[in-house]
């Protein structure tokens, strides 16, 4: 009985230590939805609109070049440099003037196409930063200062949006920079999460 409990501690032990697989290996311990809703619209952005009991005026809009989109009823609205919410206000109080008693607006990202990437976790400095050029992870990843001591470098993840649906994608950044991984081009919207080091 004994030998049975020390044979299934030393299994739970070699399991426990053994890097996950698969693209959703981590559970990414940072809503993403919020992350997204906290950062500001621009040309080329795709985000859901709907209106509470108000089915025709639900719908999917891209921000056009000049940081607008054309909304039923109220006409052209500049969103450009506004949050999701700061949208869903402002449609709420175009429509709340002369078109709808009460109206409830919720906005909801569906692509960000606007030049901005997230890196976050075990960086030195984590946060929002540009996407220039053709950038790609090892860049991203220096751009937010390295990867702290603790940091899980051949286990980064990649969170991004296609084709409507969430992707990860786990990237092995410390073989990438020693030329044995094949670099992985980044997407505007692009997430970058940095696990810790399980010990």
């Amino acid at each position: 009985m004994t030998s049975r409990i020390v044979l299934a501690s030393l299994l739970w032990l070699v399991v426990s230590c053994q890097p996950p697989a698969g693209d959703d290996y981590v559970r990414i311990p940072v809503d993403i939805q919020q992350l997204r809703n906290a950062v500001t619209l621009g040309p080329g952005d795709v985000f859901d609109v709907r209106v509470y009991g108000e089915k025709d005026l639900s719908g999917i809009y891209r921000v056009s070049a000049e940081g607008t989109i054309h909304f039923p009823l109220v006409g052209e609205v500049r969103v450009q440099n506004l949050s999701p919410s700061e949208v869903a206000t402002l449609l709420q109080d175009r429509l709340r003037d002369g078109y709808l008693r009460e109206p409830f607006v919720t906005v909801t990202i569906k692509e960000y196409n606007s030049k901005k990437i997230f890196v976050l976790g075990q960086v030195a400095k984590p946060g929002t930063f540009p996407f220039e050029g053709e950038m790609n992870i090892v860049q991203a990843v220096t751009l937010a200062g390295g990867f702290t001591p603790m940091a899980r470098k051949n286990n980064v993840i990649v969170t991004r949006v296609d084709g409507g649906e969430e992707k990860r994608i786990q990237v092995p950044v410390e073989s990438i920079s020693e030329g044995l991984a094949p670099n992985l081009p980044l997407r505007p919207g692009d997430i970058v999460y940095v696990p810790e080091t399980v010990l």
